[in-house]
């Protein structure tokens, strides 16, 4: 049946082809709500890093970064959709060790870039590779061919499900060797949640969850720094001038912005209280300057990119295309589940972690590969809709 699927689709693989429409035939939807976001994403940067770029002579020096990694994004993500997925599914296992090769490249002395204490980035001279963001691609790539290769074991032995979590651990381990602890919780969370829609049974995903659990507090309470983290989010008042200076700053500027925002370009936090504004505590800003319209507007856009995700999941499911469909479901719940960690951050209801806002926040690779999950799930409905297409038109030639 996939070898069958797999001519069909490489029969329609040029874009070029399709003669009816302007664009490709995809989800118009998806690209609006990815628009929106990129767009308001590069407007909210603007606003809050003016002050930081006029520090070193150039007020709109992290704007223009930013659009050069849009731009770097949208070449990157062009490429990845005129790349037929059979083709991410052959290479899913090689492109997994890649990036762990990448992931070990930093942590050579001399190769790795260290800036605030973590060491992350390999410098290429205009631009540095932040491996764990691609990491992310690589294993939502591995783990959905790792389900279609082995969907049996998956469904009905313990170890069906364990190897692809110890083949995760070593990704993850060198991730919070960085360290990165919220890159690594993204990873298991998003693995998690492919195994489970893969057919896991309940049971032993319970058990999963219990272990993996046990894993993260282990790795919390054994360092210091990450313990810190976790018991100011508590109560960042008791100690508002040290460890709880983030959030705090951050709930001053929720409140002061109120139900419509002081304006674009108003707000106080980001100019002399509130650090990494434009990256990781970007919805702070947009609660000061937009209010809580601001904020229900972005939490609404990013729920909706997500539900279509999941919507063209569904469909390469019921198409036979286990494997597309288990690539937008790890996009899906990866966008979905590190929205919601940057914004419960923001507003308190989750421990300080440095993650950035998809499609939103400052970070040339978060950027780039935010574009690369778009394209991915643009070119996955693509060719859900070229094989439906298909079909109709078989349908309709037999009933003739």
């Amino acid at each position: 049946m996939s070898a069958v699927i797999s001519k069909k689709l490489s029969a329609s693989t040029p874009v070029s082809r399709n003669r009816h429409t302007a664009m490709p035939d995809v989800d118009r939807l998806l690209i609006f709500l990815a628009a929106c976001l990129m767009l308001f994403g590069l407007l909210m940067v603007t606003s809050a890093s003016l002050h930081l770029g006029d520090r070193i002579g150039s007020p709109f020096y992290y704007t223009w970064k930013h659009l050069f990694s849009m731009l770097l994004g949208l070449a990157a993500g062009w490429l990845v959709f005129n790349t037929p997925t059979n083709l991410w599914q052959r290479y899913s296992v090689h492109l997994y060790v890649l990036g762990v090769v990448l992931l070990l490249m930093i942590l050579i002395p001399g190769v790795g870039r260290t800036v605030n204490g973590a060491t992350r980035w390999i410098p290429l001279g205009i631009f540095n590779l932040q491996a764990s963001e691609f990491m992310k691609l690589f294993v939502v790539l591995y783990v959905a061919g790792y389900l279609v290769r082995r969907h049996v074991e998956v469904c009905h032995t313990v170890m069906g499900f364990i190897n692809p979590i110890l083949v995760l651990g070593i990704a993850g381990g060198l991730i919070i060797m960085q360290p990165d602890f919220g890159t690594m919780t993204v990873l298991i969370v998003a693995t998690v949640g492919m195994l489970f829609l893969g057919g896991t049974p309940l049971l032993q995903f319970t058990a999963m969850i219990g272990g993996v659990g046990s894993i993260l507090v282990l790795l919390v309470v054994s360092s210091p720094y990450r313990m810190a983290r976790v018991t100011s989010y508590l109560d960042p008042w008791a100690d508002v001038n040290g460890s709880g200076y983030q959030l705090a700053q951050a709930l001053i500027a929720f409140g002061r912005g109120e139900w419509s925002g002081v304006g674009l370009g108003n707000g106080i936090q980001k100019q002399f209280y509130l650090p990494e504004a434009h990256t990781d505590f970007i919805m702070a800003v947009i609660g000061e300057e937009f209010g809580l319209l601001g904020t229900v507007f972005v939490v609404l856009t990013i729920s909706l990119f997500v539900w279509r995700a999941f919507n063209i999941g569904t469909n390469a499911m019921n198409l036979g295309r286990r494997f597309a469909a288990y690539v937008a479901y790890g996009l899906a719940i990866w966008i979905g589940f590190q929205s919601f960690v940057n914004t419960g951050v923001n507003v308190g209801l989750l421990p300080t972690k440095g993650i950035t806002l998809p499609f939103i926040s400052f970070g040339g690779n978060s950027t780039i590969v935010s574009c690369i999950v778009l394209f991915m799930l643009l070119r996955i409905d693509y060719e859900n809709r070229q094989l439906d297409k298909g079909e109709q038109e078989g349908k309709a030639w037999r009933v003739a």
